[in-house]
């Protein structure tokens, strides 16, 4: 019985972890819009958004009206004194008393309640016009953040999954020729052991099976760590299966091609778009410590009512308070402030100058990386045609050495040689074939569409 509940356990564990796991089969595009749904860079950069907003009506509040309620209680139990000068009260009847005399009498009743409702509206601030005016373009530097955060997500996700259909197809190569050198090297060994075939023969081959499985297994383990960098990139749960599906990178040389002869455009691109929108916030806030010089104006009214008794159950009594309201317009005149507003001046003006800069830096950034990216771009589709050319010819090397060592009339170090060629070969393709798309990644990146 213990057993069998041991096993039900086992086949439970199983069961509950393949309902874990999860085969997600994805093209490019598709883990790119999956990255922009579940990264939490870009849910943070989302967020940010949605501060800004609240924080542009947090500033909109300011000239808004504000409403202020009071209710206060007091208990004097030790009543602060006033002190007068006797000498200046004289009673007719009675005599003066001389001068200096100072007495301390108490005018405040030992209970004492109040409450009010003020309210206040700003009718003109400097800083709070330029907060009005402002609150578009704050909010839109934090969506331009938003852009180059999930620009940047893109770009690498591009990679990541390009690199990792490229290594698939590597690791299906070494695969295939290391089924092929076992093979190779099982024929050998019974043709030696026939007396046919030299043992450096089969020691050849097994040193080339070596290299192969040591070549399989390593770039297996790289397989799962990029996979897992891939889903980490994308937010992706690790327990989850995840299938490429654009696996043909040989067809996208093509619109490799047509990217070479995109016209550049600095407007397109995030970053740029981001520092446009600084240069505009700085300006603003120039334009924020230049206003402040000027007058605030505020009106406000107060209403309220107050009573005070020797007894503290009278203050229960609402209809002995005494109602008192209040009208007015305060203005309040900026005169020195120990230089701080020049200062203040001084420095939004040099943030300006900084970030104009930055805008002059970013357009030779843009033409740097259009110009090398494209340049790359057209080296590495010529070294792919190359490399492609090559990968043929290294075909049909081996398949006549095959066929000639199967007619016996070739050796198997000819074949041996001629594998280890198109392994090679087939190796410079693919690389080829990553720097394509890598290059193809920074190209569209400096160009401003990697959407």
């Amino acid at each position: 019985m213990r057993r069998l509940c041991i096993i039900l356990l086992g086949i439970l564990s199983v069961s509950s972890s393949v309902r874990a796991q999860e085969t997600m089969r994805m093209s490019l595009n598709e883990c790119m819009d999956y990255a922009l749904k579940h990264n939490y860079n870009v849910k943070n950069a989302r967020i940010d958004v949605l501060i800004q907003t609240i924080q542009n009506k947090e500033t909109l509040s300011a000239s808004y009206p504000h409403i202020n309620g009071k209710a206060e209680f007091d208990d004097f139990y030790v009543p602060q004194s006033t002190f007068i000068d006797a000498s200046t009260f004289a009673f007719p009847g009675s005599p003066a008393a001389p001068k200096g005399t100072i007495e301390a009498l108490n005018f405040t009743l030992p209970y004492a309640a109040s409450a009010s409702v003020t309210t206040s509206q700003l009718l003109f601030d400097g800083a709070v016009f330029v907060a009005w005016k402002a609150r578009n373009s704050v909010l839109e530097f934090a969506r331009k953040n938003q852009e180059v955060t999930e620009e940047n997500i893109r770009y690498n996700v591009y990679k990541s999954y390009n690199s990792l259909v490229i290594a698939y197809r590597q690791y299906s190569i070494i695969s295939s020729s290391l089924s092929y050198a076992r093979s190779l090297q099982h024929d050998l060994e019974i043709t030696r052991q026939n007396g046919f075939a030299e043992k450096i023969d089969v020691e050849r081959t097994d040193v080339q099976v070596n290299n192969l499985a040591t070549d399989s297994i390593r770039i297996g383990n790289m397989l799962l760590i990029s996979e897992d960098a891939l889903k980490y990139q994308i937010g992706m749960d690790m327990n989850n299966k995840l299938v490429l599906t654009d696996t043909m990178v040989e067809q996208r040389k093509q619109a490799a091609l047509d990217l070479l002869v995109q016209e550049k455009s600095y407007d397109r691109v995030p970053e740029y778009s981001a520092l446009t929108s600084a240069l505009t916030l700085n300006q603003y806030n120039l334009k924020r410590y230049q206003l402040a010089a000027l007058p605030s104006l505020n009106a406000f009214w107060s209403y309220g009512s107050n009573y005070g008794s020797t007894r503290a159950s009278d203050m229960f009594l609402f209809n002995r308070y005494s109602p008192s309201s209040v009208i007015g317009i305060q203005l309040n005149v900026p005169i020195y402030n120990g230089s701080l507003r020049h200062y203040q001046v001084q420095e939004a003006k040099m943030n300006i100058e900084k970030s104009e800069n930055n805008l002059a830096n970013m357009k030779l950034t843009i033409d740097f990386q259009v110009s090398q990216s494209r340049t790359t771009l057209k080296n590495a589709i010529l070294q792919a045609q190359s490399q492609h050319r090559n990968m043929d010819l290294a075909d049909d090397v081996l398949d006549l050495a095959q066929k000639k060592y199967k007619a016996g009339v070739g050796s198997n170090l000819e074949v041996t040689q001629a594998q280890t060629d198109q392994l090679r070969a087939q190796t410079n393709y693919f690389s080829a074939l990553l720097d394509i798309t890598n290059a193809e990644a920074d190209l569209k990146k400096a160009l401003g569409l990697l959407k």
